[in-house]
């Protein structure tokens, strides 16, 4: 009799890993500037933002707010998070999820998806051009979506080379930490040169503060932006975002 319980419990469980993942690209694309809300603990820029958190409440005031997706840093030694907050926010909401951390292995795709996790993300700096394109093929083939991390041209055609749904622009250069909005417009420039417009979820990261930011970026041409501190930090996240989607993208 325990026996069959428990065999049951599995397949329920079994099942729930096995269940379709929600399309983070399709969450993004709209008429309006998408908003991807971050929950981080820390950075090494930024030091310390909430070692308190609650990862709960912080994800009601996003909901709250019309966040579009929600995106979760997973690193413990230098962002203070941990995929324990993945699997937990997990089962709270029904908004797409992308898990950011410093993947650089097979392990941690299979364990993204056993984390609920419906994207990752892959960094191109990280990552030489071979690696790149095998993980994020397997991320795929998980039926997850990779999205693509690039702060330059050189590493912009290395991601096209992988063919992700989702592209990510990281205002912020990683050997210094220095951050220009201008990035995601050099960047777009490029892509739309590379394949034209609309081929792919674009995603700009880093630096977006408030409203005029998220204007500078609809203007141009993400379909998306990528916001943590700002909304860590804020005394009302869910106002924050409201705010932030006001940046609708130039005519």
């Amino acid at each position: 009799m325990i026996m069959r319980q428990i065999l049951r419990q599995k397949a329920v469980e079994v099942a729930e890993m096995k269940s379709p993942r929600r399309s983070l690209s399709g969450a993004l694309k709209g008429d309006g500037l998408s908003v991807v809300a971050e929950i981080k603990r820390a950075s090494p820029s930024g030091g310390t933002i909430n070692g308190d958190l609650d990862v709960a409440a912080q994800l009601s005031a996003y909901e709250r707010g019309g966040a579009n997706a929600v995106s979760v840093l997973t690193d413990q030694v230098f962002f203070g998070g941990g995929p324990e907050d993945l699997r937990r926010l997990r089962a709270r909401t029904r908004l797409p999820m992308l898990r950011k951390d410093f993947i650089v292995s097979e392990v941690q795709v299979y364990e993204s998806l056993f984390l609920g996790a419906d994207a990752l993300l892959l960094i191109a700096s990280a990552l030489d051009r071979k690696k790149l394109c095998e993980l994020a093929a397997l991320t795929a083939s998980l039926g997850m979506e990779a999205m693509i991390e690039v702060h330059d041209e050189e590493e912009l055609h290395a991601a096209l080379e992988a063919d992700p749904r989702i592209l990510g622009i990281n205002n912020r250069n990683l050997n210094d930490f220095t951050v220009d909005l201008r990035t995601t417009e050099r960047l777009m420039e490029a892509l739309r040169a590379a394949e034209g417009e609309g081929v792919r979820t674009v995603v700009a990261e880093s630096g977006i503060k408030d409203v005029e930011d998220a204007r500078f970026l609809a203007g141009a041409g993400v379909d998306a932006i990528l916001v943590g501190e700002a909304l860590m930090r804020a005394c009302d996240p869910a106002g924050a975002i409201r705010s932030l989607k006001e940046g609708r993208r130039a005519a």
